[in-house]
């Protein structure tokens, strides 16, 4: 069976030394020693401040809205955020779950980034934010997002799930945005098993944050308001301090991977259209057929195999059950032709030729 991915588990003997100091402090959560070492590291290996470490991604969205002033806690001011729809289900129901309407706008058909142009019609005087996502990691044009932002003086919170390690113009592209969010899922080319972080790009919305996550509490005894739990745990983080000492051969090996597909799928396969001044992370492998039909041919004489790939994103989210009904005509047809192909560190080369050998038959039928 070859999945469409395979949680990265970095050395054993590694992890059980982080363990071990675990288990001698008895010290599992609440600011500990491993996440505090976790968060300097990833500021280090990224480049950036204000980094705050949580429990998970869709967390990492909802404290990020809260901390800009994004939601509404009286759920009366119908706020809104525009936003994209072709991403992940938890980009818009983390909004609508704070009490922000999301409001789409169409993608760029070759990026697949939420188009600059089809935003600045959705903005009424209810908008509070503009929430774009770096699609398979690929940077959004922040420049052009940014001048709309500060005309209309709106947040922008960018959902960077996918962008782990991402540099534009040579400085992380996490450093765009009023807070850029990061998922640290099992599946992420990172990951804590669960958790996520949230970059920000002032202090003082890092330290209102920092209170958010943590019930609210200043002190033993001072509540300084409304918050929620959503601290990452001292075995969490000593997964990704594992993980991010090997994330180099991680990205080396899965590179490879991807310059293999590259090189052996036909040359009618659609691919994403990467911003010319970013570094790429190899986080995922998506393509694009000729139509839906071939999609579902293709993912029936892959199942055939034992091969899983997975139509993500599909559906566009406009056509499941968030917005107002708006079509969104360029989403729609790249969520109902995309297909995202197996790709983790140990696929082999055999393994690897055999996909793009079914894919090369199917496309060519």
């Amino acid at each position: 069976m070859i999945p469409v991915t395979k949680p990265y588990l970095p050395s054993r003997e590694r992890l059980d030394a982080y363990i071990d100091g675990i288990y001698q402090r008895r010290w599992l959560t609440n600011n500990g020693p491993l996440m505090r070492q976790l968060t300097q590291r990833l500021e280090e290996y990224l480049g950036v401040e204000n980094l705050l470490l949580v429990s998970n991604g869709t967390l990492a969205l909802q404290i990020a809205y809260k901390a800009l002033g994004i939601s509404d806690e009286n759920r009366v001011l119908c706020p809104e955020a525009i936003t994209t729809p072709f991403t992940f289900v938890a980009t818009s129901s983390s909004l609508q779950w704070e009490g922000v309407k999301p409001v789409f706008a169409d993608i760029d058909k070759h990026s697949w980034c939420l188009a600059p142009e089809n935003i600045e019609a959705e903005i009424t005087h209810n908008t509070r934010a503009i929430v774009p996502v770096h699609v398979f990691g690929n940077a959004c044009d922040v420049e052009a997002i940014d001048k709309i932002a500060q005309k209309h003086d709106v947040k922008v919170v960018y959902d960077a799930s996918h962008a782990f390690g991402v540099d534009y113009n040579g400085e992380s592209l996490l450093r765009w945005g009023d807070a850029a969010t990061l998922s640290f899922h099992a599946t992420k080319l990172f990951h804590t098993i669960e958790g996520g972080a949230i970059i920000f790009k002032r202090r003082d919305d890092f330290e209102r944050a920092e209170k958010l996550i943590s019930f609210g509490l200043v002190g033993p005894e001072i509540i300084d308001g409304p918050g929620i739990n959503a601290k990452m745990n001292e075995f969490q983080a000593a997964m990704g301090l594992c993980v991010l000492d090997e994330i180099h051969d991680n990205l080396k090996a899965r590179k490879n991977i991807v310059e293999q597909y590259r090189s052996q799928l036909p040359s009618s396969i659609v691919q994403q259209q990467l911003h010319t001044e970013i570094t790429t992370n190899y986080a995922y492998m998506p393509v694009v057929l000729n139509s839906e039909k071939q999609v579902i041919q293709l993912l029936d004489q892959l199942q055939k195999q034992g091969i899983s790939a997975r139509r993500y994103f599909s559906p566009s989210l406009n056509n499941a059950g968030f917005g107002n009904g708006t079509l969104m005509p360029i989403s729609q047809d790249i969520a109902s032709r995309i297909l995202c192909l197996p790709l983790y560190v140990d696929l082999s080369v055999a393994e690897l030729g055999n996909i793009t050998k079914i894919v090369g038959e199917v496309v060519t039928l």
